[in-house]
């Protein structure tokens, strides 16, 4: 059967499947690392590319490839269509300013009405990480670049136009190829989900003017060739395209636990928080993916582990011979501040200590019960935007640790399904791929194991403390 390719261009690296376009099975893979840091030139993203294709062997008989990437980062092309500047990624936080002051301006000083605002046209309340923002930054900090910047992408368009055969030096009509999926330019912040269209006063207000910008094109559609004749698929952002590795649907919930955590849903409408917890992106299938994020997950069970001397093994063992609810032991993981809520600034804490509930087995269950429920606020942000969650996917390093599984069902109080590990965003692309080669996205088996929910439909004690106690320290 045809094989298809997909690329997952993330922060850390580059990885890319080769698999069966009918049924999906792994056929070969490469990885390559990129260099740290917030501010990277794209062509190391472009060698590490070359570097994972070769370990996969290559594209030469491959009919259709698709590129997953790390969102919002901001590569601007002059007109020969070179870059202009290393790239801003999304965790580069030097636009936090011109963030707060996107959203003062639009609100006449009213950070309310501002914030209101976005929600409505963008379905972002702009933050830092937005590409939006990075352009603001540039006009004022590198006003010659900004002049220079002749079009302005993301990462993973970049690299499909490299795909295609653009590239520096290639000239001004190059620059009209540009392609992109809606569920990446609806990380931009100059872009609705909701009409499809491009804002053009926001790109005005920030960059100074208005540059080319990638088509978006639909969730099947060929975004180019490559050189030697295969298809090049839409592309995507990575959550979306870690949601179209799990076959995620209306009505399912992923849940991703690695370092920090991310909530988002696949939903029929598109949301518009305006409290800017929730960021109302596109999904990459027509639908929609409101997502909320939290900054603490598996540091806390390293954190704690660490504290306690042993291995996140042992760890986890002794946080399921403690009871639920850990006698009454809580704590608050904010170790780096937090995002939902959105308290930067805070710190974390544990409540309800007394002589007998201080054990090395209750804090462990403290510390998963306390990740745990933080992502179930991200799930209850979710819902207040209408989102309607049948099933929770759990996917991410802690979604392995059997503490996690045994609690996940009872503080979500949905059923929950845990994939096999997996390169999701990665796959993800090789599945739309397989998709834009066939017309239709194949249903590829995806295994793992379905955990049951809590019976009992009231909400568990500890979670009910645990929101005390963090409503307490939203207040300061």
């Amino acid at each position: 059967m045809p094989l298809v390719a997909g690329i997952d261009s993330s922060t850390q690296s580059c990885k890319v499947v080769i698999r069966d376009s009918a049924t999906g099975a792994l056929v070969r893979q490469g990885r390559a690392s990129h260099p740290e840091g917030t501010e990277v030139h794209p062509d190391h993203w472009w060698a590490a590319l070359q570097e994972a294709l070769a370990q996969a062997g290559g594209l030469d008989d491959v009919e259709a490839v698709s590129v997953g990437g790390q969102q919002h980062g901001m590569v601007c092309l002059d007109s020969s269509g070179d870059v202009v500047r290393p790239a801003l990624l999304w965790n580069d936080t030097r636009s936090a300013a011109d963030a707060d002051a996107l959203v003062a301006e639009a609100g006449a000083g009213d950070a309310s009405v501002g914030a209101a605002h976005w929600a409505s046209t963008t379905g972002t309340v702009p933050v830092a990480s937005l590409t939006a923002t990075k352009l603001r930054w540039l006009a004022r900090n590198e006003p010659e670049n900004a002049r220079r910047t002749a079009a302005v992408c993301l990462p993973h368009d970049w690299l499909s136009w490299r795909l295609a055969g653009h590239g520096a030096g290639t000239g001004p009509s190059s620059l009209e190829a540009l392609r992109t999926d809606r569920s990446d330019a609806s990380g931009t912040g100059y872009f609705s989900p909701r009409t499809g269209e491009y804002l053009e006063e926001v790109l005005k207000s920030t960059l100074g003017h208005v540059p080319v910008l990638p088509g978006v094109v639909g969730p099947l559609d060929v975004a180019g060739k490559t050189p030697a004749g295969a298809l090049i698929g839409p592309g995507a952002g990575d959550n979306a395209a870690a949601g179209l590795g799990v076959s995620a649907a209306v009505g399912d919930v992923v849940i991703s636990i690695g370092t920090s955590g991310t909530v988002f849903a696949v939903s029929d409408d598109p949301a518009q928080d305006a409290s800017g917890l929730v960021a109302g992106f596109a999904d990459a299938t027509g639908n929609y993916l409101p997502l909320a994020c939290t900054l603490n997950a598996t540091r806390i069970f390293d954190a704690t582990a660490g504290l306690l001397g042993v291995s996140l093994q042992q760890f986890g063992e002794l946080a399921l011979s403690a009871p639920e609810g850990s006698v009454g032991l809580t704590l608050i993981p904010y170790f780096a501040g937090e995002r939902t809520p959105n308290l930067p600034d805070a710190t974390g804490s544990l409540h309800g200590l007394t002589v007998s509930n201080y054990t090395p087995a209750n804090l462990a269950r403290a510390a998963v019960e306390g990740v745990l429920c933080s992502l179930a606020d991200g799930l209850a942000a979710l819902q207040a935007q209408g989102v309607a969650a049948r099933r929770i996917i759990l996917v991410g390093g802690g979604a392995q640790s059997e503490a996690v599984q045994h609690l996940a069902g009872a503080v979500f109080g949905l059923p929950v399904f845990v994939p096999a590990p997996g390169e999701y965003v990665a796959d993800g692309a090789a599945r739309q791929a397989a998709g834009v080669l066939a017309g239709q996205m194949p249903d590829w088996p995806l295994e793992g194991i379905h955990l049951g929910e809590r019976k009992d439909a009231t909400t568990p004690a500890f979670l009910r403390r645990y929101r005390d106690y963090a409503a307490k320290a939203a207040m300061g």
